[in-house]
């Protein structure tokens, strides 16, 4: 009777399990936001193993108080830019009463110097020196006129937390500069008042510990980085011989030119040049991309956000390895040093000029021509098919086939 009588329990119990329905919001941004599987199973609830994934389009800008202060970074030796920044400094200083800063290069153009509009608010500009005067407490808003290099220099101008970025299309290519300067009292209206979307960026925190860093009196090189770092063989005729590691796990060893850890924003930029794909910016992922391996089966591959890769020569490496981070401060990687690469918490909050998704295509049309090719045509406009239907095509081979019998 025990054993009988336990064995009805143990079904009952069961069947009360399984009627039971674990109900499951379903989202095409993030998981739930207690996920459970089944009646038992679920994710612990530690804050060191909580992953948030932010639906891109709820990243609104929002002011906790009117911005104040405003840095224009301006592209170098570009004539046709010289208008607008005035222009836009001239209204900011008048109509918005915005205190204006500017780098002090900009100050030293000598076509700016001759520009009788610019003379008449020079004296109201506040200046900084790059690698010099810190912007980390004192800039509020930053607004880019030129090209995607001009974003970049925003990045590494701010190592830490850096205020939204409004960047204006007056450069080549502009892939990261979605506003044109037609209207720009308008658009710079709407951003100052919180009417905008916004892209936050990742970067990668980007550190090289050298060999002898004991006795070596120079600073670790520790920097941000919005695109994408690059180990390559620099002017040496040999292959490359790079380790990699991921979270201390040996994973592959690399030979060829080279390899690009990049961020989603940068997979556009070298890596997409390299035979990588396109990824969203607002993915949270890091790309590591080979260059030129000499192997017809390494494919570049995509990794979480929140690992730590290690880049390492070889020992048997020939030559040693030169670093650049977006495309700047080159330094020579020898047998020994190393560098890790993981996401950063401070990403770039960007400025969309529509949403996410759109300015993100509307790139890649404009800037890359994705899935730009001939039209093919209807078969109304075939000539082989334009005289002739299908009724007279299965007459003219029945007629063939009586002449034949």
């Amino acid at each position: 009777m025990k054993k009988g009588w336990s064995l009805l329990r143990l079904t009952a119990i069961t069947r009360a399990r399984r009627s039971t329905v674990v109900r499951r919001t379903r989202s095409l941004n993030a998981p739930s936001p207690v996920p459970q599987f089944g009646p038992c199973g679920r994710i612990m609830k530690n804050s060191a193993m909580v992953i948030t994934i932010q639906d891109p389009a709820s990243q609104r800008l929002t002011w906790y108080k009117p911005p104040l202060t405003v840095l224009v970074i301006k592209k170098l030796r570009d004539v046709s830019v010289l208008q607008p920044f005035v222009q836009l400094v001239q209204w900011l200083i008048q109509e918005k009463r915005m205190v204006v800063f500017v780098e002090q290069s900009v100050m030293e153009d000598t076509l700016l110097m001759n520009n009788s509009e610019f003379g008449l608010i020079k004296e109201k500009l506040m200046t900084f020196r790059d690698g010099k005067d810190d912007l980390t407490d004192k800039i509020d808003f930053i607004i880019c006129l030129g090209g995607d290099g001009t974003l970049l220099y925003a990045s590494l101008l701010f190592q830490q937390s850096v205020p939204p970025v409004m960047a204006f299309h007056l450069g080549s290519l502009g892939f990261l500069t979605p506003f044109q300067f037609d209207n720009f009292e308008e658009q710079v209206t709407n951003v100052l008042e919180g009417h905008a979307a916004l892209t936050l960026r990742s970067r990668l925190r980007c550190i090289i510990v050298r060999k002898n860093e004991e006795t070596s009196h120079k600073p670790p090189t520790n920097l941000l980085v919005l695109n994408e770092v690059v180990v390559d063989r620099g002017p040496s005729p040999y292959l490359s011989n790079i380790d990699l590691f991921l979270d201390g796990k040996h994973i592959t060893s690399v030979q060829g030119d080279g390899l690009i850890v990049s961020t989603p924003t940068g997979s556009t930029a070298y890596a997409v040049a390299a035979g990588a794909s396109m990824i969203h910016p607002s993915v949270p992922a890091i790309m590591v991309t080979p260059i030129c391996p000499h192997s017809l089966s390494f494919r570049p591959i995509v990794v979480p956000a929140g690992v730590e890769l290690k880049v390492m020569l070889n020992s048997g490496a020939r030559n040693a390895a030169w670093v650049s981070f977006d495309g700047r401060n080159q330094q020579e990687l020898k047998i020994g040093d190393s560098l890790t690469v993981t996401t950063s918490v401070y990403p770039v909050p960007s400025i969309c000029s529509q949403d996410q998704i759109s300015d993100w295509f509307d790139s890649l049309a404009e800037c890359l021509h994705w899935n730009v090719r001939k039209r093919q045509k209807h078969l109304d406009e075939l000539s082989d098919l334009t005289h002739s239907s299908s009724n007279d095509t299965l007459d003219s081979l029945d007629h063939t086939d009586h002449i034949d019998s």
